[in-house]
């Protein structure tokens, strides 16, 4: 018997959740990490995305799928809803308060988002 119990913390903090989003994204490398508060823009579809960047589609989906499953498995939460896992040039995972996008580099840079919602307060994360 597994003496080793992990409990689930049910209903995290949108910090915890966004903690936890980021060290997900470090574990397999994600780069250009960023997470952009937007709760003081009157327009925002969300409290905070959560944006970074892969150098492959193969690692696009890895980082989404490290993302969902330790959410779920540490906290119980599932996503809302996933869109773009077949092509993984950008994933993006809905929480509801956190908006994570998952980007191919090219597309990143092609659809700007930092730009679009530039008034928003930017926390940059190292790329382990």
């Amino acid at each position: 018997m597994n003496s080793q119990v992990k409990f689930k913390k049910v209903n995290p903090t949108t910090e915890e959740l966004n903690n936890l989003i980021i060290d997900s994204i470090q574990d397999i490398k994600g780069k250009k990490i960023v997470k952009l508060d937007l709760r003081q823009l009157d327009d925002a579809p969300t409290d905070f995305f959560i944006i970074c960047e892969g150098d492959s589609n193969t690692q696009v989906k890895a980082i989404s799928d490290n993302v969902a499953l330790r959410v779920k498995r540490e906290t119980g939460t599932y996503p809302s809803h996933v869109e773009g896992e077949k092509n993984a040039l950008w994933i993006c995972i809905d929480y509801f308060t956190t908006v994570v996008h998952i980007f191919y580099k090219e597309t990143r840079s092609f659809y700007e988002l930092e730009s679009l919602w530039s008034d928003a307060e930017f926390t940059e994360y190292e790329s382990l």
